[in-house]
């Protein structure tokens, strides 16, 4: 509601790590790390949001009535801590919401919302999440500033990396960002269609400014429609913010434990596992993305790689291969 997207952005995050336990002995068990939700009241302060036709309800203090109760309610749940990008009624930058959320070392980002159109009849709750245009626009603005996000993916810096090769390492990092984000959202959507009716069966995606952190599981939760004189008043009653939190705890809950490291499975007896050769040799009929597919690389970091033009490398051409990740 009211959540038009703007272009404000931010860099990029520092790799979490686990968080350390005051006093900790070396060689002590180490405690397991708590799942940080960032938890976004929309709108705020200068900015109301829609507003209802009925009561006048604005929209900011619906978005942080849910906002307070959801905290209240992650903060019971062990394992888990919740941290409120506004917990007043202020107004917050989008660039600066999702800054927050990072400075905090969150893991999910919940941004939360009530939407409003034309006409009294629209009903239920929708979960947006990034769209990859959305995500496209974001990346220019982050290797424009690549000299800054020096903490990407595992530590790797972009400072003195080639432009296409940063754009590759981006682009697989937001790409994965956004998987999550949809499996965040899915489980979220899941879990309201037990509070209430849903306005779309599966997550949407959109280019909100609000949701364009690259290493943050993100969705914008659309509550109910404050258009909708019945879903008005159901959005100012206590008792239906508490049940708006709890669905959206149930499906954070899920995602987090989907996202559990499970147990290795067991290695065969057998085989040793088979290292990426060095290098490929170009043979007859084989195209650069056949190639980059047979070793699981990105078309564009080959060509980097081995300095190679925008043409087709001839049969007979020795290719460097990039090392695997971890290697």
């Amino acid at each position: 509601g009211g959540t038009t997207p703007r272009t404000e952005e931010v860099g990029l995050r520092r790799e979490q790590q686990p968080r350390a336990t005051p006093g900790a002995v070396a060689g002590a068990p180490v405690a397991p790390r708590i799942t940080v939700i960032a938890i976004d009241a929309g709108h705020g302060g200068e900015d109301p949001g829609a507003l209802g036709r009925r009561y006048r309800t604005r929209e900011k203090d619906v978005t942080l009535a849910v906002a307070r109760e959801l905290a209240r309610l992650i903060d019971q749940t062990p394992g888990m801590k919740a941290m409120l990008i506004r917990d007043g009624d202020y107004y917050v930058g989008l660039r600066s919401r999702f800054q927050k959320a990072r400075k905090h070392r969150a893991d999910v980002f919940v941004s939360i919302h009530a939407d409003a159109v034309p006409g009294k009849q629209a009903r239920g709750s929708s979960v947006y999440a990034l769209s990859e245009r959305g995500a496209s626009s974001a990346m220019a603005r982050h290797l424009a500033n690549r000299e800054n996000a020096a903490d990407l993916i595992g530590g790797v810096s972009l400072g003195d990396k080639d432009n296409v090769l940063a754009r590759v390492l981006l682009d697989m990092s937001h790409a994965k960002t956004i998987e999550h984000s949809l499996m965040l959202g899915g489980d979220i959507l899941a879990e309201l269609r037990r509070v209430g009716r849903v306005h779309q069966r599966r997550v949407q995606q959109a280019g909100f400014a609000v949701l364009k952190s690259p290493d943050i599981a993100s969705v914008l939760v659309e509550t109910a429609f404050i258009s909708n004189p019945d879903e008005e008043k159901k959005l100012r009653a206590p008792a239906f913010q508490r049940s708006l939190a709890q669905g959206i705890l149930a499906g954070v809950k899920r995602f987090v434990a989907r996202q559990a490291p499970s147990a290795p499975p067991p290695k065969p007896v057998t085989a040793e596992p088979k290292e990426r050769p060095r290098e490929h040799v170009v043979r007859p009929g084989e195209s650069l993305a056949v190639i980059a597919r047979q070793y699981n690389v990105h078309v564009e970091a080959l060509r980097f790689f081995n300095g190679l033009p925008e043409t087709e490398p001839p049969v007979g051409t020795r290719l460097r291969l990039p090392p695997e990740a971890g290697g």
